[in-house]
């Protein structure tokens, strides 16, 4: 199978909420004259600039609105997929994402478009002053923390235009954030409409779950280090300078949105290059997990999806551990580009530095530079699902027999305290008591580490097949919805069309039926619409209630 090749455009803001994708068919354009050979970023950039100001006004575009690259992609054989973000009036639209789809020779293929809604306001001066906007996102972060003193708590409204929720309408999205009593941070973004006041959505924004170490969960792990005179520094040059930090228990403080002190980062140093002693005792411990799972992460995105970093710019992220106090937590931020993991309160879980964990929440970073599914909602399940996928990949291929791959989320930091053995199972995850084995109406009224159940679900089949069966160890039951037998495909091409869907055709909107129709178009292009693993695809989603 060809490779498909990945280019970086510029890295968006993450915003929206989900609504129906809008796919836009067009005939093709008269085939442009360029330069033989395979097309650049450049190339792609240029093409796709000529069919925007030829079909503007079919893409809903207008002289108040404006275009931003986000990302391209050019497949091997030529084809390329350039995303966009739109702003109205200078101002972010939620919803104004699209992606063009162009020929080898540059003519048009066609758009997808988180909204077709067309974008034109009789004004953008708001009725709701930021202050108001601000008061109305800080009390409802303080109605998801009952009971709680928040301490430092900042809103920072920002004025957008809100296509996603009906017809686009101004609005202030408010980004809410404070520190729970334990020194933990908490935040929350509030999405307001500027004219009434109204609440439109609400999310929650802190995304929740050539030396050797020994490490917690992994046994003795490999390290690519950095000599610093007579000592080492755990910073990995041959993955874009990647390091891992102690954040010596401190927290962030960031106010109205701006982290004006970050907790340390500075990089573990060692005197011979053998890191740990795999005891959470030893603070290096952890950090050794922390690395290798920064490493397994690269390595996976690199060895089979051809994507250098999170970005896919071949720059390196860092990571903290040891954050917050007992921090029950793990979560990747944009704004710094980096991971930061908690010890864990020592009952429900101990340091949450494993594997998968790190490639979960790493993932959130490439959702982030390409798709950006809004964390709510249909979208937010896709999200949540998306870094369970690949986290569960990325665990498989790292091949670590002391922590071998398996469709169980968390298994390594999870303590008997909670109740059972796992986050979350891929292949039935109503086992953990609150997430959806199949698609329903109301699904995307479930918090999205629930709702993520559905795609967690559709993946394990589509991987593995249903019923019940032993796979590396560990024994696995995966029912359907339907009554129906599906046969998996494999890992290996699970990932793939996966990865080409969210990287190619998911955009910020894209709900349950839009993955659907995404993965059945990543497939086909990897396979062809009459292989068996097309129609594997579909069948998947089927046998998830996603018709």
């Amino acid at each position: 199978m060809s490779r498909i090749r990945h280019v970086r455009g510029s890295r968006p803001a993450t915003a929206g909420i989900a609504a129906a994708t809008a796919v836009l068919l067009g005939t093709f354009l008269a085939p442009a004259s360029h330069a033989a050979g395979d097309p650049t970023r450049d190339d792609a950039v240029g093409r796709a600039a000529a069919v925007l100001a030829d079909r503007a006004g079919a893409l809903g575009l207008t002289a108040a609105q404006d275009t931003e690259v986000r990302d391209v992609v050019v497949d091997a054989d030529g084809t390329q997929h350039v995303r966009y973000a739109r702003t109205y009036r200078e101002l972010p639209v939620l919803g104004g994402d699209f992606v063009l789809h162009l020929a080898p020779d540059g003519a048009f293929r066609g758009a997808d478009r988180a909204t077709g809604a067309q974008v034109s306001l009789p004004t953008v001066t708001p009725k709701l002053s930021a202050p108001e906007a601000a008061d109305l996102a800080a009390n409802a972060l303080r109605a998801v923390r009952p009971g709680e003193l928040l301490k430092r708590l900042t809103a920072k409204p920002e004025l957008v235009v809100d296509a996603l929720h009906g017809a686009p309408k101004l609005a202030w999205r408010t980004n809410a954030a404070a520190l729970d009593p334990g020194g933990n941070p908490v935040a929350r973004t509030v999405l307001t409409d500027a004219g009434t006041g109204a609440r439109i959505d609400a999310w929650d924004t802190v995304e929740t779950a050539a030396g050797d170490g020994e490490s917690l969960y992994g046994g003795r792990v490999p390290l690519e280090t950095t000599s610093s005179g007579s000592s080492y520094q755990l910073k990995d040059p041959t993955r874009g300078s990647t390091y891992t930090g102690d954040a010596e228990n401190r927290t962030d403080l960031c106010l109205l949105g701006i982290c004006l002190v970050r907790a340390p980062s500075t990089p573990f140093t060692d005197a011979d290059n053998h890191w740990g002693t795999g005891s959470g005792g030893d603070r290096a411990s952890a950090a050794v997990d922390a690395q290798y799972g920064t490493d397994a992460t690269w390595d996976y995105y690199e060895d089979e999806h051809g994507r250098s970093g999170i970005a896919g710019d071949g720059k390196g992220s860092y990571n903290r551990v040891h954050y917050g106090n007992e921090y029950n937590n793990a979560f990747w931020d944009d704004s710094c580009f980096c991971m930061t993991y908690g010890d864990g309160d020592g009952s429900t879980f101990g340091p949450l530095v494993s594997l998968d964990v790190a490639g979960h929440e790493m993932s959130h970073g490439v959702t982030s530079s390409t798709a950006a599914l809004a964390y709510s909602g249909e979208s937010g399940g896709l999200n949540e699902a998306t870094s369970d996928i690949f986290g569960t990949l990325v665990e498989w291929h790292a091949g670590n027999s002391t922590d071998p791959g398996d469709y169980l989320i968390g298994e390594k930091v999870v303590r008997g305290g909670f109740g059972r053995d796992a986050l979350r199972y891929m292949d039935e995850p109503s086992r953990d008591g609150s997430s959806a084995d199949c698609w329903s109406t109301t699904v995307g009224d479930l918090d999205v580490h629930y709702s993520s159940g559905v795609a967690n679900h559709f993946a394990y089949l589509l991987a593995e097949g249903s019923g019940a069966r032993t796979v590396g160890g560990v024994r696995y039951s995966s029912p359907t919805c339907d009554g129906s037998s599906v046969s998996g495909i494999g890992r290996d091409k699970l990932g793939d069309v996966w990865y080409r869907a969210l990287t190619v055709y998911m955009t910020s909107s894209t709900d349950y039926a839009g993955a659907r129709t995404a993965t059945l178009r990543a497939a086909g292009d990897l396979y062809g619409t009459d292989s068996a693993e097309y129609a594997a695809v579909g069948a998947a989603w089927s046998a998830v209630g996603v018709g």
